[in-house]
Order: C-alpha cells, then sequence, then structure tokens
C-alpha cells in the first residue's frame, strides 16, 4: 500500500466537520478502495475553541488558510471556507502554486474564478476536483466528465437549490405565501437570514455555470445568463398548475440551439408526470438529455453528509491518482459560448393576466395573442367580483384573472404582446408569465 495521503482542510463548518468525521468512520474502508490511507493532518477555520463535535486528534492547527494551503506536510488542500473572493481564492491559488492538489466545495469561486483556476491546475499537472460544489452529493460532475463521454448533449436541467424547492413544495401543498413560508424556512434551518442569493436564483446560476462548460465545452460564463428568482409566485400560480397537470420548479436549463448555448435560471411548469416534478422538499435534481442516453439524478443537494460524500469521492480519486482536466477539456479548447438571446427561446407559457372586467377585453386579449401568431392550448377564467351587469359599477370593473396557456411561440412574441395589452389599458399589474419545460 502507498503511502498516507495527507489532507488540510481549510473550514470546518457543518461540510468540513463532517468530512472530517466521515474520513475517522471510514478509515479502513477508504485505505482499501484507494490503495492507500488518507488522514487530516492540518486544519484551519474562525476559532478554535468552538466545539465542532468532532476529533483533530494529532491534525494540527493552522491559523492562516493561505500558510495551510503551502504547508509543506499536506498533500492536498480542501477549501470548505466558501465565498468568490479572498481568503478562499487565495489559499486555492497558493495551493495550486504550491504542488497541491485542490478540492473545493465552493461554487461561487468557480462560477468567478474558475476557468483561470483550471488553467492553474492544468499547468501544475494537478487535480482540481469540485464534485461536491454542484448538487450536493448528487455525483453530477463525474457524470459528465466521465460517464457521459460517449454522447453528445443537447441539454442539461434541474432543481439544483433545495431552499427553492423546498418553499415552492410547501406552497404547493398547503397554500401559503411565498413570504411566510420563507420566514417558516429560516426559522427551520433551511434559508439563510439573507436569503437573496438563494431565493433570487443566484446560487442556481453559479452551479448551472459549471454544469455548461462541462456539457458543453464552454467558459464558465455566468453574465450572459437570464436569471429570475421565485419571490414574484403566488399561491395562484401553484394551484393553477396543478389544476393544469403541471408542477412548479426553479430550474437551471442550459440547451444547445441554433444561436449558441442557452442559458437560464427562472421558475418553470414541468409536466406533473415528468421525473423532475416528482422532486420535493430540499431534494435537488439534475437532468440530461443527450443523443445516446438521458438520464435523471436524484438526491440530497446540500448538509454535511451529502456534501462531504462528495468530497471525500473527490479526495479517493486523488489517492488512486486518477486525474481528469477539470472541466473534462484543456482550457486551451474550451470555446466562448455564443449566448443565445432570451428572447429568441422558444416553448410554451403560462400566462396569469388581471384584467378589467368589461366587454370587449377577452377579444383584445386573444386579438393581441394572434397578431403576434401565438396559439392558446387553454384559457381559463376566474371571476373574482360579482357577475357583470350588477348594480355596482365598481364591483363590475374588478380584475378578473385569466390564464393562458400557450403553444410553441418566442419569448419576443409573448412580450410583444403583452406590450400590447398594457397599451390597450386591459391589464391591471404586471402579467405573471411563467416559462414552460417539457420533459
Amino acid at each position: 500500500m502507498q503511502d498516507v495521503l495527507k489532507i488540510g482542510i481549510a473550514g470546518l463548518g457543518t461540510v468540513g466537520a463532517s468530512v472530517v468525521r466521515l474520513i475517522a468512520k471510514r478509515d479502513n474502508r477508504l485505505a482499501e478502495a484507494a490503495g492507500r490511507p488518507i488522514r487530516v493532518t492540518a486544519v484551519t477555520a474562525r476559532s478554535r475553541r468552538k466545539d465542532r463535535g468532532i476529533e483533530l486528534g494529532s491534525a494540527r492547527w493552522i491559523d492562516d488558510p493561505v500558510q495551510l494551503a503551502t504547508d509543506p506536510e499536506i498533500d492536498v488542500f480542501v477549501e470548505l471556507m466558501g465565498g468568490a473572493g479572498d481568503p478562499a481564492k487565495a489559499a486555492v491559488e497558493a495551493a495550486l502554486a504550491s504542488g497541491k492538489a485542490v478540492v473545493t466545495a465552493n461554487k461561487a469561486l468557480l462560477a468567478a474564478h474558475g476557468t483561470a483556476l483550471a488553467r492553474k491546475a492544468e499547468a501544475k499537472g494537478l487535480p482540481l476536483n469540485f464534485e461536491a460544489a454542484v448538487a450536493g452529493g448528487i455525483p453530477v460532475i463525474k457524470t459528465l466528465r466521465e460517464s457521459l463521454l460517449g454522447n453528445t448533449i443537447e441539454r442539461v436541467y434541474g432543481i439544483l437549490n433545495g431552499t427553492c424547492n423546498y418553499i415552492l413544495t410547501r406552497m404547493a401543498e398547503e397554500g401559503i405565501a411565498f413570504e411566510d413560508c420563507l420566514a417558516d424556512a429560516q426559522r427551520l434551518g433551511y434559508a439563510e437570514a439573507d436569503p437573496t442569493f438563494d431565493v433570487d436564483g443566484y446560487d442556481t446560476a453559479h452551479k448551472l455555470s459549471l454544469l455548461t462548460s462541462l456539457a458543453f465545452g464552454t467558459l464558465v460564463d455566468t453574465k450572459g445568463m437570464s436569471i429570475e428568482g421565485i419571490r414574484s409566485i403566488k399561491p395562484v400560480d401553484l394551484k393553477m398548475a396543478d389544476e393544469l397537470g403541471y408542477r412548479v420548479k426553479l430550474l437551471g436549463v442550459a440547451a444547445r440551439t441554433a444561436d449558441g448555448v442557452e442559458q437560464r435560471v427562472h421558475p418553470t411548469f414541468v409536466p406533473r408526470e415528468a421525473a423532475i416534478a416528482q422532486v420535493n422538499g430540499v431534494l435537488n435534481a439534475v437532468a440530461i438529455d443527450a443523443d445516446a442516453v438521458n438520464l435523471t439524478l436524484v438526491g440530497p443537494g446540500a448538509g454535511g453528509n451529502a456534501t462531504a460524500s462528495a468530497v471525500i469521492a473527490d479526495i479517493a480519486d486523488i489517492a488512486r491518482g486518477h486525474r481528469t482536466a477539470p472541466f473534462i477539456r484543456p482550457v486551451a479548447m474550451l470555446t466562448k459560448a455564443g449566448r443565445a438571446p432570451l428572447a429568441h427561446h422558444e416553448g410554451g407559457y403560462y400566462i396569469r393576466l388581471e384584467v378589467v372586467d368589461r366587454p370587449g377585453t377577452a377579444a383584445r386579449i386573444a386579438s393581441r395573442m394572434a397578431q403576434n401568431n401565438i396559439s392558446l392550448e387553454s384559457i381559463v377564467q376566474r371571476r373574482s367580483g360579482p357577475v357583470r351587469g350588477g348594480t355596482d359599477p365598481a364591483a363590475a370593473a374588478a380584475p378578473a384573472p385569466v390564464v393562458l396557456i400557450t403553444y410553441a411561440t418566442t419569448e419576443a412574441a409573448v412580450r410583444r404582446a403583452l406590450k400590447a395589452m398594457e397599451a390597450d389599458g386591459v391589464l391591471i399589474g404586471r402579467p405573471q408569465v411563467i416559462r414552460i419545460e417539457r420533459s
């Protein structure tokens, strides 16, 4: 058996502590599978005194992450601090410059600097592994790097944020408002005190940018991505989705199109019978459509043990001497993704309108849709006030909700039709527009 592989871990939060615990627990099994013992020999974190419920044994404590990254007594630097900037960035760069293999779970760092870090790793012939950066315990990075090399991938999409999936699941099942569900998620620890990163779609966008690069051989790029969160979703949207045979999920979608690679994050109607529609609560799912095989991977997208499982798998690969380019192809072979404008996106749409309840409104809506070559699969109108012809003029003009489901059309056509309806004065408030993703 080979010499011990010595690990330095920066960050002893939920994930870091779980990595330490699982390596100790699986000691002999890991050594047998990896062909050499794996030991945590040095660590760093914000506080030495915090009780993390783990035994560090003989592991040395090093106060500075960069010093740990360059420590001559470690072979692998495991970065679990998080954040797109320093100290995570400086520490990973220092580790690579010092000839250390790197394992990270830091999607924000990779979304911002992944290409540059991959170039540094390649120049030194070092692994830069990041299975835990996307979808927690789901082995989607390994699947794309190794298992699907015989495929041409056309689309990769998924539920990449457990907080949003938990909120949408609760809203659908219990009919509660977004704000109330978010507050409950924060109380239970599923959402951060500042939930912006999750509920506004940025966490999903960072993860999607990595999947896009792996799937399509492009440079990591979040700037050309369309990003929408879930704050605008109302219980009525989830109720209508159920009535019409759909579920609502926050999806990250990357697809090959004639205009280039389309990257988008937004709430989505998915058919109720689709596998991804059955993924509820804090679970994640990633679906991959390719020419030879289509598959959907489901599992825990966060949590100490799930994420630590992915980190340890990366460490074991290094112990076995298994190495591949971080983004499958060498950085020099990655191409700049031609950005497919969202206006060119084609698909079905759910459109919920609040309209003035007066004669001619429905005809005007239908006319504007027809003028933009938008065909309707279904239309549902619900009266929210007294029937027309009552004695109260104000009640007769109360908003009437109208829901439209379109056949395949373009984003640009939908926006033109809605702009025309607004000019006609038949709309009250902002229309709700949710894209439909066919399975």
